[in-house]
């Protein structure tokens, strides 16, 4: 029988779920950064900077994420060894394992979410940009009345699935050692011989953390849409 008192599971499992949630804001607010300069550089008039988020994108896009987050783990792991030994350390070196996926899927998920906001950019009405310099509007005064705001609704909902790709894609990270939701799960149902138990309470986990996710999204995108209608 399960116990999730003192001696049982109940509170190690609450804390891999945080870290879970944690990995997912990071990684997620990586995603958001590369993604924006992404989606900038594709919208750019900047040949080389266009040529380099398309290839960024097709290499993400053909990579499996678990297969980035091994080479970030390893290579950066390598990389650290190497710039250690020029000051005379010898021994092993390994990233922070919370860093490590982080960025892994951060940068995975970044070609999606650039995706997702440069055709937000792309849908906004080209009349309404018209209109705006036709009325004298500077770029940014443009770009903060009309194109930003616009562009955030229409990117709300895609932005949204991306969350929801990456919050899922945290489970991956357990292959390197991170004690979130899944890493958690095979600890407990190793120790105790309930794997049945303990993955399905992960399964529910993720799927509170999902409901959770899409009140807030779905919050958001009412928000933003009372605020393009205010302006």
């Amino acid at each position: 029988m399960l116990a999730w008192g003192d001696a049982g599971w109940g509170d190690e499992m609450a804390r891999g779920a945080l870290v879970t949630l944690a990995v997912a804001i990071c990684s997620f607010a990586i995603s958001l950064i590369i993604g924006t300069g992404t989606a900038a550089a594709k919208l750019s008039g900047f040949l080389p900077a266009r040529l380099a988020a398309d290839a960024y994108i097709v290499l993400m896009r053909g990579i499996p994420d678990l297969l980035i987050i091994y080479l970030l783990f390893f290579g950066g792991s390598m990389a650290l060894m190497s710039v250690a030994s020029v000051f005379g350390h010898t021994g092993y070196l390994e990233l922070p394992i919370f860093a490590t996926g982080a960025i892994a899927i951060g940068i995975a998920s970044g070609a999606y979410t650039g995706e997702v906001i440069r055709g937000a950019f792309e849908a906004v009405p080209k009349g309404q940009i018209e209109a705006a310099r036709a009325c004298g509007m500077s770029g940014f005064l443009l770009f903060r009345r009309i194109q930003a705001p616009l562009a955030l609704r229409y990117a709300l909902p895609g932005l949204g699935n991306a969350w929801q790709v990456t919050l899922k894609e945290t489970a991956l990270i357990s292959v390197i050692g991170l004690v979130e939701i899944m890493r958690q799960a095979a600890i407990a149902s190793g120790s105790t011989q309930q794997p049945f138990t303990f993955y399905f309470v992960a399964a529910i986990a993720y799927l509170g953390l999902t409901l959770l996710s899409n009140r807030g999204f779905a919050a958001a995108e009412a928000y933003a849409t009372r605020g393009v209608r205010r302006a």
